[in-house]
């Protein structure tokens, strides 16, 4: 069984790669697509935001940064 750090990671590159792979997103369309709450996936953008792999050119989009990763 997984532990719930291993959800919210698993969980958290899942958002990261799926904003990479259409560009731009909204929070809406993130909560509908992976079905938890807005405010799960508030807390999720911020982790990722504050590594600097999104950013939010305008309130409540998403898009990834040029920030080199390797996704294993």
């Amino acid at each position: 069984m997984k532990t719930s750090t291993d959800r919210m990671l698993t969980r958290i590159k899942s958002i990261y790669l799926y904003i990479k792979q259409r560009g731009t997103v909204t929070t809406n369309e993130l909560v509908e697509e992976f079905g938890i709450t807005q405010r799960t996936i508030q807390r999720d953008l911020n982790v990722l935001e504050y590594n600097k792999l999104v950013t939010s050119p305008t309130r409540g989009k998403w898009s990834t940064t040029n920030k080199k990763t390797r996704v294993s």
